[in-house]
């Protein structure tokens, strides 16, 4: 069974920055790619960023510029850097692996006051 567990949500002043990191169980090159998703209450859970294995990215428009994924394969981790962050930034953000089958984290609350 693998394993994602997120780090690094909190509070922040909008403009401030966060760095999330998510902890994969398995080797992370085992898996096509890693994504960080997020949910905000009301509304349904989106894609915000994406890695593939061959070091392809995708940014959601709604962050790109200020939105940064990486990972360290050596540490099985995977990184979001979140800069000028916004109050439309507030949610919930989800660590997902897609391999064979798809893996989520459980979540880190991530909230931008005003």
């Amino acid at each position: 069974q693998v394993q994602l567990v997120e780090s690094g949500g909190g509070l922040v002043q909008a403009g401030g920055s966060l760095r999330l990191s998510c902890t994969v169980s398995e080797n992370i090159t085992n898996f096509n790619t890693v994504a960080w998703h997020r949910q905000a209450p009301g509304n349904q859970r989106e894609s915000v960023a994406s890695l593939s294995r061959g070091g392809t990215t995708y940014y959601a428009d709604s962050v790109k510029g200020r939105f940064t994924i990486s990972r360290d394969d050596a540490k099985n981790e995977v990184y979001l850097r979140m800069n000028r962050l916004k109050p439309d930034d507030t949610a919930v953000y989800y660590c997902r692996a897609l391999g064979s089958a798809i893996w989520w984290g459980q979540g880190t609350q991530v909230t931008v006051s005003s």
